[in-house]
């Protein structure tokens, strides 16, 4: 998986690990020039069965963040609980056999989330709980598969994703799918993006 981000020399910059580890890394530790760059694992103590699933400049004063397990196991963290000082990085999901799957910015009121089975619900962000590090709780019930991806709205914006022509595309009757978490939702609209995925 590749990432990439604009950022300042000042920034921190973090990095979400599959084990649900999260680790900081000071924008000016990186390698300057036009080379090909170094591995990541020259700076941190990421293991080699982890990859890096997520990078980002963390907001230390207002920033959140969903984070959620393979499990659909998940719930919200303020970007500064994610800041480390060490090589070794922090825990802030336990993922057990279970690893994250994502970790995405809240930026509404509602959370839709979608499994492997390509079923999908919606219910107020206000129902996950905020914490600085655990399991969390159930986002969503698999009666097969797990958690394949999440994304946070205004429910006064109306739900959309993003196809793989990088289009916007919505569903007028996207509350059909408005739930309570925990659900298993209900198969994702006509049209929904192949790979399963709120961004195609």
């Amino acid at each position: 998986m590749a990432l990439t981000l604009e950022c300042q020399t000042t920034d921190k910059v973090i990095l979400m690990a599959s084990g649900g580890r999260a680790f900081t890394i000071g924008a000016d530790k990186l390698p300057g020039g036009r080379g090909h760059g170094e591995p990541i694992r020259l700076n941190l103590e990421v293991p080699e069965a982890e990859t890096i699933l997520g990078m980002f400049v963390p907001d230390e004063k207002a920033g959140k963040r969903v984070v959620a397990s393979s499990k659909g196991y998940g719930f919200i963290v303020a970007d500064a609980e994610l800041v480390s000082s060490t090589r070794k990085g922090k825990i802030i999901l336990n993922v057990g056999d279970e690893e994250l799957v994502t970790c995405v910015k809240v930026e509404g009121d509602m959370t839709a989330s979608i499994g492997t089975n390509r079923k999908m619900v919606i219910f107020k962000t206000a129902e996950l709980p905020e914490m600085a590090r655990g399991k969390g709780v159930k986002i969503q019930a698999f009666k097969d598969g797990g958690l394949i991806d999440l994304k946070t709205f205004n429910k006064a914006d109306g739900f959309s994703w993003v196809d793989s022509g990088g289009r916007q595309q919505s569903s007028d009757d996207w509350k059909d799918w408005i739930g309570k978490r925990a659900q298993s939702g209900r198969l994702a609209p006509r049209g929904f993006n192949k790979n399963g995925k709120f961004t195609g």
